[in-house]
């Protein structure tokens, strides 16, 4: 009788550890969908009722007015072209670098893997500055060049140690060792061994990369000045900051219709720069975890 008031008494906990867990978990999720959500409704409402707390769940005053606002100019689809160029580039040229550095970092027989190693991590807390980067790029020809966005900073210190941990956690020495026995060579086991069995890792590089690639601006800003070779965050943020500047400077109705127009545009370029790139998630989303763990263990 007593162990089974005891089971009654451990379902019961159980039951309110769920409950307490479930609305925990259901309240983190409505904190970081809703600023997304609310985003996405803004982009749509009428921006008079954004500013007064109108908008909550649905779109007040619906309209397109920042969307066709913003993909009427056309310096949008040289930036969208321009940073899907780079996207793809950039991250096939990360991928080429890092993987293989990373993967002749995790064997034990590169002769001095580990002052390598210390010679990487010391760049993630120490570079050179933005002026002497500046001029190393302006020296080597890359300035106001679309290879300035793919090529000086394709080296990551952070990903290479994670696809590191990565290949020295899940290639076992016995598949070296049986490989070497057929007669196997360090390249060809790189690309007909470690390759396949590393698509998580792949994934989440890749996947970091892209975002990175897709999200900068800065680089372009103090490297390019043709503005035929603006990505889309650049031209995102002239536009933004013209549009603020007339609403800032006009007066009466003008200024308001500024206004109105600046704030409509904001959020219509969240959503136009961040829709593509989400696209890409749910594809690798199946490694993205596996690789994410594994390669931040034992760093």
């Amino acid at each position: 009788m007593s162990h089974m008031r005891q089971k009654v008494r451990s379902q019961r906990s159980d039951v309110v550890f769920n409950i307490i867990l479930y609305t925990v978990c259901a309240l983190l999720l409505l904190i970081i969908l809703y600023p997304l959500w609310f985003i996405v409704i803004a982009s749509f409402s009428d921006p008079s009722a954004v500013a007064s707390g109108h908008v909550w769940l649905l779109p007040v005053g619906f309209t397109f007015d920042g969307y066709e606002e913003l993909l009427k100019q056309a310096n949008v689809w040289v930036g969208y072209k321009n940073t899907i160029i780079y996207t793809l580039v950039g991250t096939f040229i990360a991928l080429a670098v890092n993987i293989p550095a990373a993967y002749a970092l995790s064997r034990k027989d590169l002769w001095g893997r580990k002052i390598l190693m210390g010679l990487f991590v010391f760049t993630m807390f120490f570079s050179g500055g933005l002026i002497p980067t500046f001029l190393t790029v302006q020296e080597v020809g890359l300035y106001n060049s679309f290879w300035v966005m793919v090529l000086p900073f394709s080296v990551s210190a952070y990903n290479m140690i994670v696809a590191r941990t990565f290949f020295m956690n899940s290639l076992p020495g016995e598949l070296w060792d049986a490989a070497q026995v057929d007669g196997c060579g360090n390249l060809r086991f790189f690309f007909t061994m470690a390759l396949p069995l590393s698509k998580a890792v792949i994934s989440v590089i890749a996947l970091w990369t892209a975002v990175g690639q897709w999200n900068s601006y800065f680089n372009a800003l103090i490297y390019i000045r043709d503005a035929e070779l603006y990505p889309l965050q650049l031209i995102m943020r002239n536009i933004l900051i013209t549009n603020q500047s007339f609403a800032a400077l006009g007066t009466g109705e003008a200024a308001i219709i500024a206004m109105r127009k600046a704030s409509l545009v904001r959020y219509s370029m969240i959503i136009v720069s961040t829709v593509p790139i989400m696209c890409v998630y749910p594809f690798i989303q199946k490694h993205f975890d596996q690789g994410v763990m594994i390669g931040s263990v034992k760093g």
